[in-house]
């Protein structure tokens, strides 16, 4: 969960100045959390405490209220409404890396991620893009092969998995929906060496750097191990202590 949120602390300063190189300082001024990081710490929440989705979503939404949400979500959240709104937006996706840490079962990561995307994105995309995600962190932490991970994630979503990532990121451009973004998220993950190496091609696509390198970061650390320790240090500086406390808490309980 963790890999998630440092992804996408590190992908923050490029959300909106896509930059399509690997160079760039994986830590800046600019580096910040933003709703990818609000929302997987609440989803982590609901699983720790079996508390109510919608109200856990909204609470940590309300508190946090500048963390960059999309328009529909954030008039959700402001709202009395307890009803989906049909999304097929990436928010789906980049909320989703505790439940593939989290279950032990395929099955049961599959039906999580359907639910905790069908509370808002319920449109097919969004549902489609929170199970695959959260599908892949599973089989990475199960130590599944990559050749394996990208038969499997084919077969059970139908996503094109068969480019490079050098080969997508000269047309790549932001897109924010589920189809758009998450597809080329795995296949950062797929095409790298190691966790940095897997966040910074997802930045580098030059898309929307913060969810992308927040899905792809939750599904390398999951394939790798534990990130780096001066990327958690630093993503850690960042974050408030209630989020703290969640993380901490949530690796004891999955360690166990």
């Amino acid at each position: 969960m963790l890999g998630a949120i440092a992804g996408d602390t590190i992908g923050s300063p490029y959300e909106f100045a896509p930059y399509k190189n690997m160079d760039f300082p994986l830590f800046c001024p600019h580096s910040k959390f933003t709703d990818d990081t609000v929302l997987t710490i609440a989803i982590a929440d609901v699983l720790l405490h079996d508390l109510n989705l919608i109200d856990t979503l909204k609470k940590y939404s309300r508190n946090y209220p500048d963390a960059g949400y999309g328009r529909s979500y954030q008039r959700w959240v402001f709202s009395d409404s307890r009803e989906p709104y049909n999304s097929w937006g990436n928010g789906s996706a980049m909320r989703t890396s505790p439940i593939g840490f989290f279950y032990n079962k395929e099955s049961d990561v599959l039906n999580a991620a359907r639910i905790c995307a069908q509370v808002t994105h319920n449109h097919p995309e969004g549902v489609r893009g929170a199970q695959a995600t959260s599908l892949c962190i599973f089989l990475a932490r199960h130590r599944v092969s990559k050749i394996d991970i990208r038969k499997e994630i084919t077969k059970w979503f139908n996503y094109d998995l068969s480019k490079t990532i050098n080969e997508i990121r000269p047309d790549y451009f932001f897109d924010v929906s589920c189809q758009g973004s998450v597809p080329q998220s795995i296949i950062a993950f797929l095409d790298s060496d190691n966790y940095e190496d897997a966040v910074r091609k997802a930045v580098s696509l030059g898309g929307d750097a913060d969810t992308i390198a927040c899905i792809t970061g939750g599904i390398a650390e999951a394939f790798y191990g534990p990130i780096p320790k001066d990327i958690a240090l630093k993503t850690r500086k960042r974050l408030p202590d209630e989020f703290l406390t969640v993380i901490d808490e949530f690796y004891e309980v999955i360690q166990e």
